[in-house]
């Protein structure tokens, strides 16, 4: 035992270790260079009533922390006893998959030079007026020990080229976020071609683009706009510590309920190898498929251990810290729409009039959404055709799940960093999906 734990309560202690750099330019001129490496600590006594926590950047003296928040309990009760402590973890694992592809052992003048390489290409093009080219990375080592024995290191990393775009042509004026990410450094390499193909649509775009006809249109969502919507209107739905002060929301979405058509599943998995990814939470709970919807129905939702006791569950590996500084709160992970049956152009062939979506700058939602499109594109007798000026596609959450009537054969994940809750933000997450055409959304 790493620790020594005091008798009759619930201690654990989470450990982290990081590595992390983040350069952004504005234009040619470098605006920031941060790097950081430190380690630091989270630790928690539960009494039975309430926990008591504590953080610390010396990991050295750990176990004076320990028993310094022990010596706070002034009621003793056996926590041993109680129901809640068969939910705390048990688990001892080591699951370190990163130790290889390190992105802190790149030096940091390669890093530079990838995000530099970018400006040649970005300052001859006449319609840029403002770029911000960026690169973050981050590679975290956890370790995990509480009371109960269990003993869980793990890593996780991630890193990410960012370039934001304002394009402007006289009166007209658009802005483009153009995104490569990837689990090592290599992964994100390579971006010339796509970088310079995507700041060519977006010129196009502004360009020929003219505002949409306001209405209402069958919508087909690209694959990351799919994500938004599941992770917006429905992923935070989902947490079980946001809904259980709604009674109506409580009624609204219970489990067993069928709430959109039977080819629609939503899934949470912290498996999943995106920027979402964590083998165990921060209670140290295994990660697994957690099902939201599935083929239609209210599967059930995400939990802490705390959570998961109140509503009679098991804990489901969504109790997520945005650092050592914080608890753990029911966060998602990665999460998606789950693939249907038919191809990009079936669902595009059923459809007369309508818009294509196929990049959101920005959603939000939980009775009522709302998207606001970077690019879009009219649909016209079942073929993709002019760019259109869409400032905002809305509606009502609830309907435009039972509206789905068509989703594609093939899943795209997307990672993000950038989810937030309370004070903890920006949180990193994946989310993706397939295509899916959705009848009657309001756009304007």
């Amino acid at each position: 035992m790493k620790y020594t734990f005091p008798e009759g309560l619930y201690t654990d202690v989470r450990i982290e270790h990081i590595n992390s750099a983040e350069i952004m330019f504005r234009n040619a001129g470098l605006k920031n260079c941060i790097v950081k490496s430190y380690s630091a600590a989270f630790i928690r006594v539960f009494d039975g009533s309430r926990f008591w926590c504590a953080n610390t950047t010396d990991i050295n003296n750990l176990q004076q922390e320990i028993e310094s928040l022990a010596s706070l309990v002034s009621v003793k009760t056996d926590v041993t006893k109680l129901p809640i402590h068969n939910l705390f973890s048990s688990s001892r694992d080591t699951v370190m998959k990163f130790s290889e592809s390190d992105v802190s052992k790149i030096n940091l003048d390669d890093k530079l030079a990838l995000v530099k390489k970018q400006i040649p290409l970005l300052e001859e093009n006449k319609y840029l007026k403002i770029f911000r080219p960026s690169y973050l990375d981050n590679h975290i080592v956890k370790e995990f020990y509480n009371s109960k024995g269990a003993d869980i290191k793990y890593d996780k990393q991630y890193c990410m080229l960012q370039t934001r775009l304002n394009l402007a042509e006289g009166k007209k004026k658009s802005f483009g976020y153009y995104t490569k990410s990837g689990k090592a450094f290599n992964e994100i390499a390579d971006y010339e071609n796509s970088l310079s193909s995507y700041i060519d649509e977006c010129v196009e775009s502004m360009l020929n683009s003219e505002p949409v006809e306001p209405g209402t249109y069958t919508v087909i969502f690209a694959p990351d706009a799919a994500g938004i919507f599941a992770h917006e209107c429905f992923g935070h739905k989902s947490e079980a510590d946001l809904g259980s002060a709604n009674e109506v929301s409580e009624e609204e979405w219970a489990a067993g309920k069928k709430i959109a058509p039977a080819n629609l599943s939503i899934i949470d998995d912290g498996s999943v190898e995106s920027f979402g990814y964590t083998p165990y939470d921060d209670e140290g709970i295994k990660a697994k498929k957690n099902y939201l919807i599935k083929n239609g129905i209210l599967a059930g939702k995400m939990h802490t251990v705390s959570t998961a006791l109140e509503r009679n569950e098991i804990p489901t590996g969504n109790a997520r810290a945005l650092s050592y500084e914080f608890e753990p709160i029911v966060r998602m992970t990665t999460t998606y729409i789950d693939k249907g049956t038919q191809t990009f152009e079936e669902l595009a062939a059923g459809v007369g009039k309508g818009i294509f979506l196929k990049q959101c700058g920005a959603g939000s939602g939980l009775s009522t959404f709302s998207f606001s499109p970077i690019l879009a594109y009219y649909i016209e007798n079942g073929c993709i055709t002019r760019p259109v000026k869409v400032s905002v596609i809305f509606g009502n959450v609830s309907r435009a799940l039972s509206d789905i009537d068509g989703i594609s054969d093939e899943v795209k994940l997307y990672s993000i960093i950038g989810c937030g809750k309370i004070e903890q933000m920006p949180l990193p997450i994946g989310e993706g999906g397939p295509y899916v055409r959705v009848r009657n959304l309001s756009v304007k």
